[in-house]
């Protein structure tokens, strides 16, 4: 790569410049100011450029400079280093004078030029009195060439280390007392994210895939800076509903290692918050992913798991109907039963509402509809016909109707009708299910409604209606939102 193509400020930028400077005579503080001017660095990051040095290499400076003298001795690292340069900017930490007398030992140079105005803003009073011209030493640095002047720092008197460590303590205390988030902020947070979770019952999948990665962004930020203890643990259990909605929302729209991905984020989440709900509606929402995966055993300890938390609200019936469904898809009849009849005994004993709520819920019309789903596994078409009823009925009920859920249950519906042999009625099932907008045709809907079309060859049906039904879920799977996602060149889920 040839120089014009170099972004300003490369490693190829800085090297060319600080041999152009040297050749022409210029001190390292000239090449120190240029790279400040130039490439707009920071004070100390233009001195150790203008040495030539890595951040490891100025770690290790910095460090042995500092063991040169008796009282205080700094114990510097790349990753210090890095922070000591980008101060006061953001992810940074500030240097105390002992790391900056160390610093401008090693750089050989007075501390005044590791500092600029915005640096002088942001150091505590105290320490800034105690910046003072410092004297030159006789005996230079060994790293240090020979061809311009040293000047190296002395470090304050032991009674002014003593004046500045009570200084630093006062300082820490204010930056501890200090929070980049207040209640009512949280407060805000929360209910955009119930509201995410409830819009997703009934909006585009897509539309509000972007408007939950933009929040979530927002809380990450947050997390990134400081705040008291338990305001963290409230932005963790924020950023987890967050990245729990995002799974569920990439299985969704077919993306499944992506969903997985959002699940563990999520996951850890909720053991950094100690949230036992959080914990619970997320191994559920992973319980999903890894159903759709086929990987039923995961789906089933995840469901299994969740179950063991102590929680309030419906997450518990969830869990349970989800494990009843990974036990059904297995083949094991007596599992998948004993799991609904929890289902139904832990709602009965449910208190509490819901958190978040929306997809983070569990209302009677969903319970229904895993058990329609798991009954038709099970070679029960009469059962599950029944609870598709009951599913339908009861969703009607309710302020906001899901449209996946609906679908589902309106799938079942036509599955029970297929296994008993009539076309007609299953074609009249899934009416509700062919009208649907292609941005709503998410991937369990295409998923089971292809299983159907499967099944519709080796039915005791034949005719007309057989054969419409056939190219009718075939066209709605073409035609969906897995797989304009598949083919559009989007941005990449995040």
């Amino acid at each position: 790569m040839n120089a014009a193509s170099s972004k300003p400020g490369s490693k190829a930028d800085r090297d060319a410049l600080r041999q152009d400077m040297t050749a022409a005579g210029c001190s390292t503080a000239d090449i120190a100011v240029e790279m400040r001017i130039r490439f707009r660095m920071r004070p100390r990051e233009a001195w150790r450029h203008a040495r030539g040095w890595t951040l490891q290499e100025t770690a290790d400076r910095v460090t042995e400079c500092s063991e040169r003298h008796s009282r205080e001795s700094v114990a510097a690292d790349a990753s210090l280093v890095g922070k000591w340069e980008k101060w006061p900017g953001p992810s940074s930490r500030r240097p105390s004078l002992s790391v900056l007398f160390a610093m401008a030992d090693a750089f050989a140079c007075r501390v005044e030029e590791l500092l600029d105005l915005e640096d002088r803003r942001a150091l505590p009073e105290a320490e800034l009195r105690l910046l003072v011209q410092p004297a030159p030493t006789a005996e230079a640095p060994a790293h240090q060439p020979s061809a311009s002047p040293i000047v190296t720092a002395s470090f304050p008197p032991k009674t002014e280390l003593v004046r500045l460590a009570a200084g630093e303590s006062a300082t820490w205390a204010q930056w501890a007392e200090a929070s980049n988030v207040g209640d009512i902020a949280l407060e805000q947070l929360m209910a955009e994210t119930r509201a995410l979770a409830s819009d997703y019952l009934t909006s585009d999948p897509l539309v509000l895939f972007l408007r939950t990665r933009a929040l979530r962004d927002r809380v990450f930020a947050l997390l990134e800076g400081h705040q008291y203890p338990r305001q963290s643990a409230d932005l963790y259990v924020v950023a987890g509903y967050l990245c729990g909605l995002l799974a569920w929302m990439s299985s969704d729209l077919g993306q499944l290692r992506e969903a997985d991905t959002q699940g563990r984020t999520a996951w850890l989440c909720a053991e950094l918050s100690g949230h036992n709900n959080l914990r619970a509606w997320v191994l559920s929402t992973r319980s999903k992913v890894a159903f759709w995966d086929r990987r039923l055993r995961d789906a089933i300890n995840f469901a299994r798991q969740g179950a063991s938390y102590r929680t309030t609200g419906t997450v518990a019936v969830l869990l349970a109907c989800q494990e009843a469904d990974g036990w059904s898809a297995l083949g094991a009849e007596d599992e998948a039963l004993s799991a609904l009849a929890r289902a139904d005994e832990v709602c009965t004993q449910t208190s509490g509402e819901d958190g978040v709520g929306g997809i983070f819920s569990c209302p009677p019309a969903r319970q229904e509809n895993y058990a329609a789903a798991v009954q038709l596994r099970l070679g029960h078409p009469a059962d599950a016909l029944q609870s598709a009823g009951r599913a339908l009925t009861l969703l009607a009920r309710q302020p906001v109707r899901a449209y996946g859920t609906e679908a589902q249950i309106h799938i079942s519906q036509a599955a029970a009708h297929l296994a008993g042999g009539e076309a007609e009625g299953a074609l009249e099932a899934l009416a509700p299910v062919l009208a649907l907008p292609p941005d709503h045709r998410l991937e369990p809907v295409t998923r089971r409604l292809g299983e159907l079309g499967a099944r519709i060859g080796s039915a005791r049906t034949s005719g007309v209606a057989t054969v419409g039904l056939r190219q009718a879920i075939e066209e709605f799977c073409v035609n969906s939102a897995p797989r304009h996602l598949a083919l559009s060149p989007g941005e990449a889920s995040a």
